[in-house]
Formats: C-alpha cells, structure tokens, sequence
C-alpha cells in the first residue's frame, strides 16, 4: 500500500506542489526551507496515531510543527505532523487546573484563565505554543516563585511509538511522565497537557533604561542583591548593543513593596532614562526576550565574567537570575542549582568565551537550544542517564529523533537501581515499564 493509500486523515494532507503545503512546511526560522515529503495537518489525537504509523510502516523520517517556533532542522523528507489545528482551552477555576490540546499558544490559555484571577507559567511571548514550551522545561517570569512550566503539568495524552493513544501522570507510567516534563518531544507526540494555575492576577513589572556608563558597578551590586530578594520578584539585566543598560523586573505582590525591594538596584544604575514599570494583568505584562545564540548558566557572576560582558560592545547580553522554586522542584529539565544565566544574541568574544568557560557550567536549556548536538547540555548527567533509558523503553525504533531528540541508551538492572535510587521520580514500589509494541 503506498502512503497515499495510508494516510486516510480527517485533516487536510499536503503533498509537495499542493496549495498549502509551502504555508504549512515552514517554521518560524527564516533560515530553515525545509522540503518535507508529505504535510499532515491533525484534526486530533486519532490522526497523530495515523500520522505515527504511517511514518513507521513506509520508513519515513517523522517530525512535529506547531507554531514553528522549536523547529531548528530541516525536514527533508519527511512525515511533517503539523498540530497548529489542534487548538482548545479548558480552565477549571475550582480546581486552578486548566486543559490544552496540541496546538494552543500561550494567549489563549492567558485569556481563559484571566477572568478568574488565575495565571500559566508563561513564558515572554504570548505567540509560543504551549506543548512544546512546556516540553522544553518553561523559563517564565513566574518561575522562581512558582517553577518552571514542565513542572506544573498534572497530566499528559501523548501517542507514543508503538500508536498507542496513552494518559499518564505521577501514578499513571509515572516513568513517562517524569521524562515528558522537560524532556522534549523524544517520547511521542503530546496531544494534551492539563497544568496547574496560579493565584496571579495583578503584577508590577516592566523595565527601566538606564546608561550604560554604570554598568559595572550595576552587575557588581546585582550579584550581591540577588542574595536577599524574595521568590516573587524576578529580574533580568541587559546591556544592549546601543549603550544601554535596562533592568526587567516583575513582582507578584503589593507595588509599593515591589519599588522598594527595586530601588537600591535602580540607585546602582544611576538616573533613570525611562521607567516602563508599571501595575498590569500578567496577560499584559509579557517582556520579550533575547535570542540565545549563546547561552551558559554560570555559578557565579565573577569578576573576570562581569569585567568581560561590560565590554562587549556588539552583542546583546541579557543576566537572568534564576533560583527560587526552580532549584527546589526535582523535575527532569535543567540545571537546578545554577543561580544566573548568560544569554548574547551573537558569538561570544575570545574574551567573554574564556569567562564563562571559567565561570558556567557549559550547559543549555532545552527551549534556547538550537543545535541538536549540544542536547546532553541541557540535562544533568543522572537525569540524561535515565532519559535515555527511558527513550529505548519507549521508542525502541528512534521514530522520534527529529530535531532536538534524546538518543536511547541500553537498558541495565544496575542502571535502573542507580536512577530510582538518585532520582526519585518513581513511586515507592513502583516498576519500570518497557513498552515496546510491535507494528501489527
């Protein structure tokens, strides 16, 4: 049976030529014109399950695009699952849980759960799609209070290799589940999410301008100030490519108490050229972010690391300071303890290169990642360990490894007692699960 034959979907299919399928192919990177052999729009989790097979059964590279923003290969080819149709929201307000589908950006799920008081972990762009936000760990500016997306997911549906449709959670393939939660999409394709919301309704945030002149002085303070500040308030500093040096902030509790917390950073600056802060719903308070063509977290801001970003004048560089509830949550995404990271939107100099390889960790996280070779980065050494073992449980064949994809690893006893015992992600008394099923 020829794939034409096989692909039998309630969405629409696009073959190379078909009208459609050059606005369905191409993903947000302008540099990527990828020529995949066949389009496949889903209309829900029963044509994923078609899609998956029919890749598997004609030997086709398989690969998943839903708003296009995670898509850093080509896909020549390929299967290309697009999921952009699958678009709903269900916010329950009593429980603060709220239910996606595939394709759902982050404004929708803002202005569902909106009206209720309630929040998402979010990121800085409305525009992103949820799923594979949530599936790369999730950095957003309610993450040191509340943790990172990957951690607030209650429940996923996710087709997996074999074209099984399953719903697992912490006691249901909770092995799975762990691996879902910062993992990326190396597991199946996640049809749903249901995740936890927040009590957020109103937020001061914003960002303040100042010269660039201070700079030094600023970053030297920050790196002290970050010590004594509560999980609520979150910022990030920028020195920009125009001589600039701009404070983003966002603090969930009472303002006043917000500009005071703020006010000993914004002294350091010296006088303000613009102040952006403000009292907005969160749905409003998205801040943009820099694009990661280095990023490093760093276990300190020392001086060598300071003294180098200060002079690097033709890069946009952006310090983030992490901790809060994101070291404390024990999930599958990222480096837990690091207290900062280092984003420039270009190649870093010689200089500031030999600074964060004395002062970073040499790691990435998933949602800044863009080459698919640094992926171990992202993870601990136990947790891509037991990341990969869990790969070859589940997709045994590699169907997933478009992209940015976890390889397999074998699977050992002694691997299996090292991770449960390090880890902890299984229930006490739980088994490992292999579910590999052959094509029928």
């Amino acid at each position: 049976m020829t794939i034409r034959r096989t692909l039998r979907m309630d969405g629409p299919v696009y073959w190379p030529g078909d009208d459609g399928y050059d606005a369905h192919r191409k993903p947000l990177n302008p540099d990527l014109d990828p020529r995949p052999a066949v389009v496949v729009r889903a209309a829900g989790p029963a044509d994923v399950r078609r899609a998956v097979l029919a890749a598997r059964r004609h030997a086709l590279p398989f690969a998943v695009q839903a708003t296009g923003h995670g898509t850093h290969v080509a896909h020549d080819g390929a299967l290309l699952l697009h999921t952009g149709a699958m678009t709903s929201v269900h916010v329950d307000p009593d429980r603060r849980v709220a239910r996606v589908t595939a394709g759902t950006r982050w404004r929708d799920v803002l202005a569902a759960a909106a009206p209720f008081g309630l929040a998402p972990l979010s990121g800085s762009s409305p525009d992103v799609g949820v799923v594979g936000y949530a599936l790369g760990g999730g950095l957003g500016w309610l993450a040191r209070e509340h943790g990172l997306a990957a951690d607030s997911v209650l429940r996923a549906q996710v087709v997996t290799a074999d074209g099984t449709v399953r719903t697992v959670s912490a006691d249901r393939q909770p092995e799975l589940f762990w691996a879902l939660r910062g993992g990326g999409g190396s597991y199946g394709v996640v049809t749903a999410l249901e995740f936890r919301l927040h009590p957020v309704d109103r937020v001061y945030a914003g960002a303040v301008t100042f010269c660039r002149d201070r700079a030094a002085d600023t970053l030297a303070f920050y790196r002290r100030w970050i010590e004594r500040v509560p999980d609520a308030l979150s910022t990030a500093l920028l020195l920009t490519r125009d001589g600039k040096l701009v404070v983003k902030a966002l603090y969930t509790g009472d303002p006043d108490r917000g500009r005071a917390l703020l006010a000993p950073l914004w002294r350091a600056a010296g006088p303000a050229l613009d102040n952006g802060m403000r009292v907005v719903e969160y749905a409003q308070a998205a801040m943009g972010g820099t694009f990661a063509r280095t990023f490093d977290q760093v276990r300190a801001l020392d001086d060598d690391l300071l003294a180098a970003l200060v002079a690097e004048p033709d890069a946009t560089v952006e310090i983030r300071h992490w901790g809060g509830r994101i070291a404390r949550d024990r999930g599958a995404a990222a480096h837990r303890d690091a207290p900062l990271s280092v984003i420039l939107d270009t190649v870093p100099s010689p200089r500031v290169a030999a600074a964060l390889r004395g002062a970073g960790l040499g790691s990435s996280f998933l949602n800044f990642l863009a080459d698919p070779a640094r992926m171990s980065t992202a993870f601990t050494p136990e947790n891509w360990t037991a990341l990969r073992r869990i790969k070859a449980s589940y997709d045994p064949e590699n169907i997933f490894a478009a992209g940015l994809a976890v390889p397999s690893a074998p699977v050992t006893p002694q691997a299996v007692a090292v991770e449960r015992a390090g880890r902890g992600y299984l229930p006490s008394g739980s088994a490992a699960l292999s579910v590999s099923t052959p094509l029928s």
